[in-house]
This record gives structure tokens, sequence and C-alpha cells, in this order.
């Protein structure tokens, strides 16, 4: 049994595509172009802002336009964060049993904090949750270590006695890095690298009600 459970956000926690998606069909709009089905671009949520820009519009970093597309998606974001977003199956119920045992959960995220706590806000988890770190809380982003030790100091409990669950390769090694039992939930994005098999996770789940058994609640 562990002492607490903490979460990625995007695929993991919550379903952020659609909205996501919204804000890059929007630049596409811009441009003239017809937008992308949500299929498609799904597998690029966790990649955040850059992955999107590649998958929908074949940009990266350095492109003379980048710059100027990469503001104008996050100014679209976040005028619509959470119109379309919601916490995957089974979450909510997870989270009323790890609170009725008294165990914190929380998040680590590497969005931005001016969306993440907006976005949890939105959701009505933002003062459930026992800690919330951005990609901007710590001196470094996942996967580095920072942001997993941060949440740890936030909810007074050793590394080795969290869960950290999450959809992207860089989950797994932030996880890892400080000693915590990671869960990969094949029900997330997963981007368009190795296969979740190979991360070298835990434990693999299907379902997010399946994080329960592996969390120690019976």
């Amino acid at each position: 049994m562990f002492d607490a459970v903490l979460f990625d956000l995007d695929g993991t926690f919550a379903d952020t595509a659609p909205d996501l998606a919204a804000a890059l069909n929007r630049l596409r709009a811009d441009l003239d172009l017809p937008p992308v089905p949500l299929g498609r671009l799904r597998p690029y949520t966790s990649q955040g802002v850059r992955g999107m820009l590649k998958a929908g519009l074949s940009m990266r970093p350095g492109d003379s336009l980048y710059t100027e597309f990469y503001d104008r998606f996050l100014r679209y974001y976040s005028q619509d964060i959470c119109v379309a977003t919601t916490v995957f199956p089974g979450i909510d119920q997870l989270l009323e049993r790890l609170e009725s045992r008294g165990s914190p959960w929380g998040i680590i995220t590497n969005k931005a904090q001016r969306f993440t706590l907006p976005l949890l806000d939105q959701l009505g988890y933002a003062k459930r949750a026992a800690c919330v770190v951005s990609g901007d809380s710590a001196r470094r982003a996942k996967p580095a270590a920072p942001p997993m030790q941060l949440a740890c100091t936030l909810i007074t409990r050793a590394p080795g006695r969290c869960l950290y669950v999450g959809d992207d390769l860089r989950d797994i090694q932030a996880g890892r890095s400080v000693g915590m039992a990671t869960v990969a939930v094949r029900y997330g994005y997963l981007g368009d690298g190795d296969p979740i098999e190979s991360w070298g996770a835990d434990h693999l789940v299907d379902h997010a009600q399946d994080i329960a058994a592996v969390a120690g609640l019976r």
C-alpha cells in the first residue's frame, strides 16, 4: 500500500486533447486550412505545444513563424481551456477512495501553472489536490527529478512511498529518478515514440479504475 498517488495531468488524469486540438485547428483556420481530426492529434497531446504544432502544422522550433504560432496557440487554448475536457472514466471514483482512506493525491505536470490551476479549478479538483506541481514550479521539468521532489516535500511523503501515474515515457523516467513506483496507462496519449511496454514502468493498466488495485485499495 502506498502513502500517496500522484498523477500526470494531460492524458492521465484528464482528457485535454479535445480543447488542445480545438486551439490547433483555430490556428489552421487562420491559414485557411481544414481542421485535423482529433484522432490524428491525440497521440501528440502529451508533448505539449511543440507536439501539437509539429502534428498539425509541421512546425518545429527554429522555423520562422514558430514563436508567433506558439504564442497564438497558447492564447487560443487559454480562452477555451475547459470546454470539452473531462477527467478520464474511473478517476473520480479512484480519488474518492483515496480520500476516504486518508491518502493524499496530487498532480505533477509539465503544463505551465497559468493553465494547470485554472483547468483543475474548472474541473472541480483544484482544492482537493494535496499538491499541484506544474512545469514551471521547479527549476526543471519532467523527466528531471525536481518536480517529483517538490511534490514529495509538499505532501510530506517519501518518494518510495508514492505511486506516480503517467502516459508518457518522461513520466516513467521522472518517477524512477526519485525512487517512486510507476504506473503507465494504456488509455493515455502515449506519444509517437517507443511502445509503452518498453518504458520500464512497474505496472501497466488499461483503465483508470485498475490503478486502485496497484495503489493497495481493496
